[in-house]
């Protein structure tokens, strides 16, 4: 954490790491200064050093916690991480391509370097205006890493510059930077008292042994409301006699599966074996015999009458 002389620290800092790496390649003195763009372009090598936007760091910015308990008591300092846009210019001889020479100079340092080291940042702290800067205490160092912008974004950002001539630029991001409040928080009261209650599985309060009791889903919760369902009414007669009729339906393939072997075969074995004539059964003469002798006995003859039907 630091705080509000932060960003002006980092933009001392990176124009002292620019301007400490530009050998071996830049064999000429250049003058790397934190400022904007010039409106009348030098002609001596120049580097300039423009934070031109600052933004809320989005990985960040939900992380700052309330600060102030209920009563209005600081907690914590509350703290702003912040990212900060840079536009690194060159100028210098067209002819001899200055310029361009300075921004690979410049690209190579950040891309070989992207995490802004501490003794630069000391050095940086030596100047009489950032006297009061913490940066170097920060736990969290800042990084620089590239920005792509394309026509239309570079156009509208030479644009805020008013009167200033377009020239080779490249833009970094230097994440991540805090910026802390300047109230002291009250330190926190200590525990006065450490309660531990052991209780076994089952007791009252206390959860179930995992795997033995039921799960919680077929548990009700105690806090479940109770609801009441109607109650189921009374099958109408109607419904009664339709339930009547489906049931003999459904029972009457059964016997009759049932009954077709059983009978068939005993039909059978009572008809096969026909009786034939010749094994005493008396004949058609005998039997009229018989009808006619049942009128005598029924009127009263003599035995006579018997005699001449046995003849």
């Amino acid at each position: 954490m630091s705080n509000a002389l932060a960003i002006a620290h980092v933009t001392q800092a990176l124009a002292l790491l620019i301007e400490a790496n530009l050998q071996p390649e830049i064999d000429m003195a250049v003058k790397v200064e934190p400022r904007k763009p010039p409106a009348d372009p030098p002609t001596e090598p120049t580097i300039t050093v423009f934070p031109y936007q600052v933004t809320p760091n989005t990985s960040q910015r939900s992380n700052d916690l309330p600060s102030r308990a209920s009563d209005g008591t600081l907690l914590k300092r509350p703290a702003a991480a912040l990212d900060v846009h840079f536009l690194i210019s060159a100028y210098g001889e067209e002819s001899e391509l200055v310029g361009q020479r300075l921004i690979g100079s410049v690209v190579r340092t950040l891309h070989e370097i992207p995490v802004l080291p501490a003794d630069v940042i000391e050095l940086a702290g030596e100047r009489p205006y950032l006297a009061g800067s913490d940066l170097a205490e920060a736990v969290q160092r800042v990084r620089f890493t590239p920005t792509v912008m394309d026509i239309d974004e570079t156009s509208k950002l030479w644009g805020m510059l008013h009167q200033t001539p377009y020239t080779l630029s490249v833009v970094y991001q230097a994440a991540l930077i805090f910026i802390e409040g300047r109230e002291t928080p009250q330190p926190a009261r200590p525990v006065e008292r450490h309660t531990v209650r052991v209780a076994p599985f089952g007791a009252p309060g206390a959860p179930e042994r995992p795997g033995a009791g039921p799960s919680a889903t077929d548990t009700p919760s105690a806090n479940t409301p109770e609801v009441d369902l109607p109650e189921a009414e009374p099958p109408r007669a109607d419904t009664r006699k339709q339930e009547a009729a489906r049931a003999p339906a459904a029972k009457a393939p059964e016997k009759a599966v049932a009954k077709t072997p059983v009978r068939t075969p005993a039909k059978r074995a009572a008809k096969s074996p026909a009786p034939s004539r010749s094994s005493g059964t008396p004949s058609r003469t005998a039997r009229g015999g018989k009808r006619a002798a049942r009128p005598a006995k029924d009127s009263g003859g003599t035995g006579d009458a018997a005699t001449d039907a046995e003849s």
